[in-house]
């Protein structure tokens, strides 16, 4: 099953060059992170990219193309979910390698996104310990293993652990770059834990890291400054969710409390501020359609203007590029770019589906449909995973 016929993009603004940190990407299409739990499991809670990984980044890389990979743990903990590889051992580092030398040698750029799921993590992930986040308010439902969030809440971390978790991001990043990365992408959305601190529904704390806005943003603003001076701020992004509903994320004022984030990340000294801002587009949701999202969105939040354009305005004027993620394809991709509301379009699903996206957008040729029962761990791995062809290949 294919797309529909689509006019070729190639000239088009989606095919210009642009510089990013310190690298000049030669068109505007960006593979975004998406979980694919295919690592493979080395020991309990470490997972190491293998082939199929390499092949997977392979097959997506084109000549000053940019990727960002599915997120990273940044340590024994931090995962919630199962086949997530890490990067906080010398042999996760030594898999990520064979990944970037197989990019790399295609001339493409890669960054590694760096996480901590903080209570989207169950115990069975963290040898039997609850999980940890801002304050001890679990999420709704259960978690992967079917295990209910409600009957383990998480622990508020103490500062010494927030601390840690800091170091923790900046030591992830510079094994990334140890391991080749051309930089990394810092989670901070779509419910996991720096989001957690963000989200008043969630943060109750009364100490530094809690209460009003500018506390609760201390913890992401922390972890972006230490990533920044771990390996310089050229090699570092950071994505948000402002509009995110995932994993009960309920902000009473989501347009004023990401706008003052924003306002701080400008504010940064050129060497702590990021090469650029990954945001979300707030018609996407991992549950509601794009419709039922925004008539959502309208309904409960204070905003009359549901859109990233107050964000993307704000750090405009701190000169710091915009990536814009969340349902984009062959249609409004183009409009989003020529209207200046981002830098960068970051396609997830397609490109799982069509390894040689980048190509098929160029010349017009229709894109294959993404099969959603392969995104995650599949038997056999490979399927949903390398086995989607190119357009050659699907020609013969």
């Amino acid at each position: 099953m294919s797309s529909p016929m689509f006019a070729p993009l190639k000239g088009t603004k989606l095919f210009t060059p642009i510089k990013l940190g310190n690298y000049e990407l030669q068109h505007r299409i960006v593979q975004a992170p998406c979980t694919r739990m295919r690592g493979v499991k080395e020991s309990e809670g470490v997972n190491v990219p293998g082939h199929l990984t390499v092949d997977y980044y392979a097959q997506r890389a084109t000549s000053g193309g940019l990727q960002i990979t599915e997120a990273a743990d940044v340590s024994l903990y931090a995962s919630g979910y199962p086949g997530i590889p890490g990067i906080f051992t010398d042999s996760q580092v030594a898999g990520w390698k064979r990944v970037t030398d197989a990019v790399h040698a295609k001339g493409g750029y890669i960054f590694l996104q760096i996480w901590h799921t903080g209570r989207a993590s169950p115990p069975s992930f963290r040898g039997g310990k609850p999980p940890i986040s801002s304050s001890n308010h679990p999420m709704d439902g259960s978690w992967l293993d079917g295990t209910s969030c409600a009957s383990c809440p998480p622990e508020p971390m103490t500062v010494d652990e927030i601390r840690a978790v800091v170091q923790d991001f900046a030591d992830a990043a510079k094994r990334a770059v140890q391991a080749g990365f051309d930089g990394v992408e810092i989670h901070s959305a779509n419910g996991y834990l720096l989001e957690q601190f963000l989200h008043d529904n969630i943060n109750e704390r009364t100490d530094e890291y809690g209460g009003s806005i500018q506390s609760r943003c201390r913890f992401p603003l922390e972890v972006l400054k230490a990533v920044c001076d771990a390996i310089g701020s050229e090699k570092v992004g950071i994505r948000l969710s402002p509009w995110n509903y995932f994993q009960s994320t309920k902000d009473s004022n989501r347009l004023e409390h990401w706008s003052y984030l924003c306002e701080q990340i400008i504010a940064l000294p050129l060497g702590r501020r990021p090469a650029y801002v990954h945001m979300v587009e707030p018609r996407f949701d991992e549950i509601l359609d794009e419709q039922r999202k925004i008539e959502s969105l309208a309904h409960n939040d204070k905003e009359t203007s549901i859109s990233l354009q107050p964000f993307r305005d704000i750090l405009q004027k701190g000169g710091i590029p915009f990536l814009s993620t969340g349902c984009f394809n062959w249609e409004n991709a183009v409009p989003k770019l020529e209207s200046d509301a981002t830098d960068l379009v970051c396609f997830g699903r397609w490109f799982i589906s069509n390894p040689d996206l980048t190509r098929r957008l160029a010349d017009g040729i229709p894109l294959t449909k993404y099969d959603r029962s392969t995104f995650y761990f599949t038997v056999p791995p490979e399927k949903g995973y390398t086995d989607y062809p190119t357009y050659m290949a699907e020609a013969a």
